[in-house]
């Protein structure tokens, strides 16, 4: 029989969670460097144990539809995170973050996301449990999130140009100097205190954050409405997030069928809530405010079921293709930008990277 959360689980958790989080970022701190691969693979098998353990955690205490559904929403918002990463390499890349700081800055990337995401899991909560036709526009708007996913024209440059509407805005109000200063937010330049170029890296990384947490707060409102499942499972999916993003590297322009596999499941996951809010509707007139009996509702394993069979169908047909055109010699997809990996072998090799500077500061 499934319990209720206990609320010292809750707090608990949650302050665990904090403390893993403040211990990962002092040691960025202490230590800025490039990740092995090695070390990037024992972090995030680090996280993915420990989200496991939470979810079995969550079963003893709760019950097992609970540790279902936070291990159906972990999964979805980590499959969607993955999905942040190319915007990621596209920001570094354009902003030529050096290698060994850019760890700071997905780190700040995290906290942010983590503050802009516990805002929207606050709003979303309210607005479900005083409204809840809310499952009509959350389940059509995750169903034309997976049509533009699946056919996206470009998607990530035009991520990219949206975030830069904010950089020009910075540079119009707030001087910002050419180069970096190390890690360091503000510089001295001539004798007067402005801010380096982390400062746009740090605001563009933001709008990122705030972009994908439109889209995947309604994902997971679609798999649980706990909103402590919510919050948890994001925190999972971005703590790894960070050595992830070093860890595939140029693996990611090999995942060429990913945003199929990611288009399916917010598809699904939007039919799970149109189904779900028809059959608790209240919408007078849709069958004249009486609830549908005959909508279907999808349960949390048959959920997680398709998760795990999408991220699986998509990251093996992408992988066999691409093994198929090296076989083949056919050349590899070029990216629209350098990889992490081609960075790291450029710095290694003491050659200037091969990414565009940060843009001059606006003649005035």
């Amino acid at each position: 029989m499934d319990l209720d959360l206990p609320f010292w689980f809750e707090i608990g958790s949650l302050v665990v969670l904090t403390l893993i989080l403040a211990a990962d970022l002092l040691l960025i701190l202490k230590r800025p460097h490039i990740p092995s691969t090695r070390e990037s693979t024992l972090w995030v098998v680090f996280y993915v144990t420990l989200a496991l353990i939470f979810a079995g955690l969550m079963w003893i205490f709760a019950g097992g539809e609970y540790a279902g559904q936070f291990v159906a929403g972990w999964l979805t918002e980590y499959s969607l995170s993955i999905d942040n990463l190319f915007v990621f390499v596209l920001i570094m890349s354009q902003f030529a973050v050096p290698r060994r700081y850019q760890q700071e800055v997905l780190m700040v990337g995290i906290i942010i996301a983590l503050v802009l995401r516990g805002l929207f899991i606050l709003v979303g909560a309210a607005v479900i449990e005083n409204f809840s036709p809310i499952f009509y526009v959350f389940g059509a708007f995750l169903v034309w999130t997976a049509y533009r996913q699946a056919f996206p024209g470009g998607d990530h440059d035009d991520e990219v140009k949206k975030e830069n509407f904010v950089v020009r805005m910075l540079r119009r109000t707030v001087d910002i100097s050419d180069d970096y200063d190390g890690p360091k937010l503000r510089t001295v330049v001539n004798g007067k205190k402005i801010f380096t170029p982390m400062l746009i890296v740090f605001a563009a990384i933001g709008v990122t954050d705030l972009l994908f947490a439109i889209d995947s707060i309604p994902a997971i409102f679609g798999i649980t409405q706990s909103p402590f499942i919510v919050f948890t499972a994001n925190i999972f999916a971005l703590m790894g997030l960070r050595q992830l993003y070093f860890l595939l590297g140029d693996l990611l322009d090999r995942l060429r069928y990913l945003h199929y596999g990611i288009a399916f499941i917010l598809a699904f996951i939007g039919l799970k809530l149109v189904f779900h809010a028809m059959h608790v509707n209240e919408l007078p007139f849709i069958n004249n405010g009486q609830h549908i009996d005959w909508a279907p509702e999808i349960s949390t394993w048959m959920s997680l079921g398709v998760i795990v069979a999408s991220m699986a169908v998509a990251t093996i047909a992408s992988l066999i293709a691409s093994s198929r055109d090296k076989r083949a010699g056919v050349p590899a997809v070029a990216s629209s930008t350098p990889t992490a990996a081609a960075s790291v072998v450029a710095e290694e090799k003491g050659a200037p990277p091969t990414i565009a500077q940060p843009p001059a500061p606006d003649e005035h």
